[in-house]
């Protein structure tokens, strides 16, 4: 639940962002015909849910994105919560962005979530070691992507913890992002589907903050430049003006 800002006359807070964007609505849509179609075809999961040994072992890299569509067939409640903060955190990022960036965001956290796991599936620790034929489904990846992003861009907007506590965007995504890690690295969970809500939230955030190469125009700049210096080699010229120059003056 997410609290708006305090009115004149008090503290208020409102359930949501209000309607529902294009993209969010979608994705919501087919989650939930995923969820129904699994419910009565299970073996649905194990076709695209990601498992690390199908994926490397078989090639199937669709799973890479089709896990996000899938939840617990016998767990209301996984898809509920996935869903509910789709709806909750992703109407204003799509609002802001655009619908189409919004879409590269969700899916890029989402898939290097799931690679995040294929990695660690090698590390050989025993805490990763079940993960190698482990099937992580669900939208959570994605989903803590968006949290984080919702972070970032709203850092100090409440949200209410249990629908009762107050807790501002960014403490709540450090508090999110510490359960997953605990559990992890606790021999007790085996760290499967929490190294994929971690893996979303790095993915987020390198998305958003790191520099993003313009390959197009990385590429037109290198070929450019390969044909400047082929005519330099043509002509016989150099920055500093001919080779049979004596003073070498700059030209």
């Amino acid at each position: 639940m997410r609290g708006r800002a305090p009115s004149p006359s008090g503290l208020s807070y409102a359930f949501g962002p209000g309607g529902i964007s294009p993209a969010v609505k979608w994705l919501i849509i087919a989650n939930v015909v995923m969820f129904v179609l699994s419910f009565f075809y299970g073996a649905v999961q194990n076709w695209f849910g990601m498992q690390p040994s199908a994926v490397v072992g078989q090639g199937q890299l669709w799973r890479l994105a089709t896990y996000m569509f899938l939840h617990s067939r016998g767990g209301v409640g996984h898809i509920l919560f996935n869903m509910l903060s789709l709806w909750m955190f992703g109407v204003e990022l799509e609002r802001m962005w655009g619908t189409r960036y919004f879409l590269k965001f969700y899916f890029f956290c989402g898939v290097c979530a799931a690679l995040t796991t294929v990695v660690l599936s090698f590390v050989p620790l025993a805490i990763f070691s079940s993960l190698y034929q482990s099937l992580t489904i669900g939208a959570s990846g994605a989903i803590f992507g968006v949290l984080l992003a919702y972070a970032l861009y709203f850092p100090h907007r409440p949200i209410l913890v249990m629908f009762v506590f107050p807790v501002p965007a960014r403490y709540f995504v450090m508090i999110m992002g510490g359960i997953s890690l605990l559990a992890a690295v606790s021999a007790s969970s085996g760290g499967v589907a929490h190294t994929t809500h971690l893996g979303g939230l790095a993915a987020g955030y390198l998305f958003l903050k790191k520099p993003r190469l313009n390959l197009k125009a990385e590429i037109q700049y290198r070929v450019v430049k390969w044909r400047i210096n082929r005519m330099r080699r043509k002509f016989d010229v150099y920055s500093g003006g001919r080779a049979d120059d004596i003073n070498r003056r700059v030209h």
